[in-house]
């Protein structure tokens, strides 16, 4: 498949294959059908979103909704059984500035904010990052891609072996000045990552989407309360875990709520007739 790929986007759970609520996979030794999904690109959305309100008197810009840890959502990502990702809620955010203290070339980097999509970022020494924000990969200053939001080193999240960071650092640097067609990714979270572990499952289309879901994103809301959604490739389980850290916990809950209730509304009409 080329890299440009017609843009569509993800409305709703009513589209997404989910197994039982509970987190438990139903009894069925039968062939499955696997089905693909193909997502808006998240980062292009939320630029159009700034630069279409940015004229209007009643915008919220970053300081007026700084990020809320207690809005996020915690999940994990699972590869057949083997977890592959894993939410660490408790990492604490810095000030770009501060952040600058913490970094080594190489490093993850995640900046984030409530309602927004989180921008990740390859740290490349001399105070400047490699990031991919509307369709371009881009070197800037660390302090100026933070647009006065928090961020975090988010080294620990995927589970894959790192290249060394004479590797990732090349990896970042020999892409800058690529665009539109030229991209292999998604979103700047799936290129910061494929920089680190170079893996092609972060690529567009980087994985055949053939058969049964091998990977589920199993969202954790209590310690009793999980629900789990299956998806072809890694790439969509990226774009659904970034559409939910957007739209934060609550309204991610919500959702799913509207969308069991109308599926049992469903089952008791067949039933009923």
């Amino acid at each position: 498949m080329g890299n440009q790929v017609e843009k569509l986007t993800h409305l709703n759970y009513a589209e997404v294959p989910t197994s039982d609520p509970n987190g438990f996979e139903p009894d069925d030794n039968g062939p499955r059908i696997g089905v693909s999904y193909i997502f808006s690109n998240d980062d292009d959305d939320q630029d159009e979103n700034l630069d279409r309100f940015s004229s209007e008197k009643n915008m919220v810009n970053h300081e007026e909704k700084p990020f809320d840890p207690g809005d996020q959502l915690e999940c994990s990502i699972f590869y057949r059984e083997e977890c592959v990702y894993e939410t660490n809620t408790g990492a604490e955010t810095h000030s770009a500035e501060s952040l600058l203290n913490k970094c080594r070339p190489g490093d993850l980097l995640e900046f984030v904010n409530t309602g927004q999509y989180p921008q990740w970022a390859v740290y490349v020494g001399d105070f400047q990052v490699v990031h991919l924000q509307r369709a371009e990969i881009k070197n800037n200053f660390l302090t100026d891609v933070s647009q006065g939001k928090k961020g975090r080193i988010v080294n620990g999240l995927y589970r894959y072996c790192a290249l060394p960071p004479e590797v990732i650092v090349r990896n970042a640097l020999d892409h800058v000045g690529s665009r539109d067609r030229e991209l292999y990714w998604r979103n700047s979270e799936c290129f910061a990552a494929w920089c680190r572990f170079g893996k092609r499952e972060f690529k567009i289309g980087g994985e055949i989407r053939i058969g049964k879901q091998p990977y589920r994103l199993k969202l954790l809301f209590s310690e009793k309360k999980n629900h789990v959604l299956e998806f072809q490739s890694l790439e969509d389980v990226i774009m659904e875990k970034r559409r939910n850290d957007q739209i934060g916990k609550d309204a991610v809950m919500q959702e799913l709520a509207n969308h069991l209730n109308t599926t049992h509304e469903i089952k008791e009409d067949h039933f009923a007739n």
